[in-house]
């Protein structure tokens, strides 16, 4: 029986005139969810819910069976990490983005263990992060995420922006991840083929609704 991590009852949000997240009741378990659906289904949104980046308008969410908002904000982002679309890294190098995270959290540094599990060589961390490819710049931003020993990872379009060959090695990076860490991630997608091969849960999105939810191979039969 699978344990549910996130429930969502009846959550809304608005931009302005446009309602972007319109009455979504949905459960994400443990393990590997796929958020899938085309360009302004309100993907992301529900992923920057999930760690307190934005809070709804209206309707609930619960993290662990507890209310999300009664989570410290900072204290949750440690625990539930996001990793944007677009690589958000600070001037300097690898380790001290690296550092910086590990300063926020209270724990050791450790670029060198962290850059491992991102698929990056231990010599990254000395480089500076305006030198990196986007790929590189991508892993650096996973490794800056798993300094703080996240219990969840949401991913937002984490290859997106990638050709095909460093697309397959960051979704080996993260398959593997998941067989070495007691780790459960959320990913945002606009691929059903991404979600076949990264997740075993699939959260389907329209026009801000979830019109499906379950085990992949019922959703994406």
């Amino acid at each position: 029986m699978r344990r549910v991590l996130f429930e969502l009852l009846d959550v809304s949000l608005a931009r302005g005139e446009r309602r972007v997240l319109d009455s979504v009741s949905v459960g994400i378990p443990e393990g590997a969810t796929a958020i899938v659906g085309p360009s302004g289904a309100g993907k992301s949104t529900l992923l920057r819910l999930l760690n307190r980046l934005a809070d709804p308008d209206a309707g609930t969410i619960s993290y662990r069976d507890r209310p999300l908002d009664s989570y410290d904000p900072l204290a949750l982002r440690r625990e539930v990490s996001l990793v944007p679309q677009l690589p958000a890294l600070l001037e300097g190098t690898v380790a001290s983005n690296i550092a910086y995270a590990a300063r926020l959290a209270g724990k050791p540094a450790g670029p060198e263990h962290c850059l491992r599990l991102a698929g990056l060589d231990p010599d990254f961390a000395a480089r500076d992060v305006s030198k990196l490819s986007v790929g590189e710049q991508q892993r650096a931003m996973l490794a800056r995420a798993l300094v703080q020993e996240p219990a969840v990872l949401l991913l937002d379009e984490p290859t997106s922006a990638l050709d095909h060959a460093a697309r397959d090695a960051i979704e080996a990076t993260l398959a593997e991840l998941r067989r070495e860490l007691e780790i459960s991630v959320v990913l945002v997608s606009h691929d059903p083929e991404q979600a076949r091969r990264l997740g075993d849960w699939v959260v389907r999105m329209q026009e801000g609704r979830v019109t499906d939810s379950g085990p992949l191979a019922e959703v994406l039969a």
